[in-house]
């Protein structure tokens, strides 16, 4: 077994998104290979309604699918071939955009105002951007939940994890999504494929990840207990993007970690990308939005 090195730890940085919400964005809009099939990921936690209320107003999407994983509040969504829903506490839905759609998601806080969740977007490979819409929208029940004799909990989303596999299925790119928390002061060590790009997201407590070498002194929000050799710390709101491997350390601070752990493997096709619509040429991207204006975007009723 080998350890991940880790290449970098970034913090989630404050943009704006839809009709005016205030959100953190771990990555997004930029070099896709370092996190291919992967192309953003959004923390959308408040606990101002008039910071999320707004919402994310009719939009389009094609060539992507797009994973949203809430942990407090609702999010209502609808789309133009007719689907309609609402996302819960621990509920998750994974949309194959495809050829294409056009949704709106609308937040909505818990009794005392709190919102927070995810978006994940993973690219479609050339072979899929023009298939059926798809979705699987998945209940928090129906999430299996795996403990380990240390008291390490893991929910499996998608993939297949310490014996569970996720409700998630038929994705593009196979990956593994999983949800993460380490009792603290625990040490735990995670498998992850070794031909899978992968990162991690904290976003509660803080914990240090084990580097295969030196640390690389990068410290963001730390929290837990000072770093030993060969750790880097880690804290809210960061995202750690590991190098290649087939596993992860990690002990968590005075007040246990939790994280996301995502991976998946490389599509390594081009990219040209758009605002919500992802396509291989920019011949493609540009009928794409051509269709956009004369009404023919909707390929699949």
């Amino acid at each position: 077994m080998s350890i991940r090195p880790i290449r970098r730890i970034v913090a989630a940085t404050p943009t704006v998104e839809g009709a005016g919400v205030r959100l953190r964005r771990a990555f997004g809009f930029g070099d896709t290979q370092d996190f291919d099939p992967f192309l953003l990921l959004d923390d959308f936690r408040n606990e101002r309604p008039d910071d999320y209320l707004a919402g994310f107003p009719w939009h389009p999407h094609r060539g992507i699918e797009t994973i949203t994983y809430v942990l407090t509040g609702t999010v209502s969504h609808g789309d133009s071939l007719g689907n309609r829903g609402t996302l819960g506490a621990g509920d998750v839905q994974w949309m194959t955009a495809g050829s294409g759609i056009v949704h709106q998601e609308m937040p909505q806080g818990d009794p005392r105002g709190r919102m927070h969740g995810f978006q994940l977007w993973a690219n479609l490979p050339s072979s899929l951007k023009m298939t059926a819409p798809r979705y699987q929208d998945i209940s928090s029940r129906d999430i299996p939940e795996v403990v380990d004799d240390d008291g390490t909990t893991v929910r499996v989303i998608c993939g297949t994890f310490w014996g569970k596999t996720g409700p998630a299925d038929g994705v593009a790119a196979d990956p593994r999504y999983i949800d993460v928390w380490v009792p603290p002061g625990r040490r735990t060590t995670l498998p992850v494929e070794s031909s899978a790009h992968a990162f991690a997201y904290v976003f509660e407590g803080s914990g240090t990840f084990r580097d295969a070498s030196q640390p690389l002194a990068v410290r963001t929000e730390q929290v837990g207990p000072p770093a030993s050799a060969g750790f880097e710390d880690t804290g809210n709101r960061s995202l750690v993007l590991f190098d290649s491997g087939d596993e992860i350390t990690v002990r968590a601070g005075d007040a246990g970690v939790r994280f996301l752990l995502v991976s998946g493997k490389p599509i390594e096709e081009p990219v040209a990308w758009y605002g919500p619509i992802v396509m291989n040429t920019d011949e493609q991207l540009r009928k794409a939005y051509a269709e956009l204006r004369d009404g023919t975007f909707i390929k699949h009723g």
